[in-house]
């Protein structure tokens, strides 16, 4: 990923992968993460004072972690020793400590260790890696796609530097796919070029390996060039990014939810598209929305919880993707009724209390009296029969434990059904003082 012919590899290998011919030689021809490069930004910062230091690289697949590391122990002038945690274990975790102690005491060489998908490795293969951090043995450099916070140990965490790595933007996409064409020797449109970056979805390898498959398709048509309609009829839109049950599905879900509690219709469809075409699985979707009904609208519009629960239903039948027009529809009436979250806080307001209070007894009054004996011993006795009190209300009756006051955690609000609630139970607390119940 540069854009000077003399810094990659020969094009001329065959059976190398382009992505791999092209990867870049220098630090400075890394295309994308500024933040991190730019001048004055931690990395370059890092380069020009010479000092290795031990960090783990986040971010989406193909955006440069590999190749990175690579050209820090370039720059630094250290040994680079590679493993992958899918394939490596505690084997080659000591053959690697090995070859480290081997290039210090012999050479006088420093080295950077690169783990690749380090949050494959679990607890203690993570902690073999400690104390040779600790003593200087090695650099370690570990790239991951998952939340370091969740996926790397907090001992190794706290020895090394996170840095974000982001997707390659529009603009850097389109110099990767330049570039790859000018080493395939293929003429390629501006239309082309945009179609070939959008397909990568940010993802640097991706949109050299789609150069190549176009190329390579180009070569068999005996053409020398590709245009738009070429490249869609070579190319097969990738899903989209999305790892179930990883970082970006959380981040997804979070951004489904937040734009429904907002009220912002088109945002909520786009998240909602953008999962299912990432592969989510409706039903999960379905889940999340019935639980958005509850926590958000709440009794502001209880047809809002009738409606998802029907569109969950509608989509068992039909499946997709006819049954995701319904969760469509759930989604954006989510967005656009009114919100309240009453319900959901005085729900954990009550949790709360109840976690931490003693074990109340039932009120007499309020008992179940089936038998002779607990009617004799006043199970029941004195309970208003609320059907028979005007207006269907018996002011002033006390439904609480003995010695509990109103906790008050139910609090509609003036939005949608919750208006009206809102009038009655300022209605009955109004009975209550005239009736002299009320506290």
């Amino acid at each position: 990923m540069t854009d000077s012919p003399d810094l990659f590899t020969p094009a001329g290998e065959a059976n190398v992968p382009l992505a791999e011919r092209l990867r870049p030689k220098r630090v400075e021809d890394v295309v994308g993460q500024r933040h991190l490069m730019g001048e004055g930004r931690p990395l370059a910062v890092a380069l020009a004072a010479g000092r290795p230091h031990s960090m783990i690289l986040w971010g989406p697949p193909g955006v440069g972690k590999t190749t990175l590391a690579r050209l820090l122990a370039n720059a630094f002038g250290a040994e680079f020793i590679a493993i992958s945690a899918v394939l490596a274990g505690v084997k080659e975790i000591r053959e690697a400590v090995d070859r480290a102690r081997l290039a210090r005491e012999a050479h006088g060489r420093a080295t950077i260790l690169f783990v690749d998908e380090v949050h494959r490795f679990n607890k203690a293969q993570q902690d073999a890696f400690l104390p040779h951090v600790e003593s200087g043995l090695f650099t370690f450099i570990g790239a991951t796609t998952e939340n370091p916070s969740f996926e790397v140990n907090g001992a190794l965490l706290s020895r090394a530097q996170v840095y974000v790595l982001e997707s390659l933007g529009a603009e850097d996409l389109d110099r990767l796919v330049v570039r790859g064409f000018e080493a395939e020797g293929i003429d390629v449109t501006g239309e082309a070029r945009k179609r070939i970056a959008e397909f990568a979805d940010g993802d640097g390898r991706r949109a050299f390996n789609l150069v190549e498959q176009v190329a390579n398709a180009a070569r068999a048509a005996a053409r020398r060039g590709a245009d738009a309609e070429f490249v869609d009829g070579v190319v097969t839109r990738a899903g989209r990014r999305f790892d179930k049950g990883g970082e970006n599905f959380y981040d997804q879900i979070s951004a489904l939810h937040k734009s429904v509690r907002g009220s912002d219709p088109d945002a909520a469809l786009y998240w909602m598209v953008r999962m299912l075409d990432g592969g989510a699985d409706p039903r999960y979707l379905a889940r999340r929305m019935i639980r958005m009904a509850t926590e958000d609208v709440g009794l502001a519009d209880p047809r809002a919880l009738e409606i998802t629960m029907r569109a969950a239903e509608v989509y068992e039948r039909l499946g997709s993707p006819e049954g995701e027009l319904a969760l469509a529809e759930a989604v954006v009436y989510l967005a656009v009724a009114p919100k309240s979250n009453a319900v959901y806080a005085a729900y954990g307001a009550a949790r709360e209390f109840v976690s931490k209070d003693a074990s109340r007894p039932v009120p007499m009054h309020l008992r179940n009296a089936p038998t002779r004996l607990m009617k004799d011993l006043g199970y029941g006795k004195g309970y208003r029969y609320a059907h028979d009190e005007e207006g269907g209300y018996a002011a002033g009756e006390r439904y609480l434990p003995e010695g509990m006051r109103p906790p008050g955690w139910y609090q509609p609000t003036d939005r949608g059904l919750e208006a009206k609630i809102r009038e009655k139970l300022a209605w009955m607390r109004r009975r209550d003082e005239e009736s002299g119940g009320g506290s």
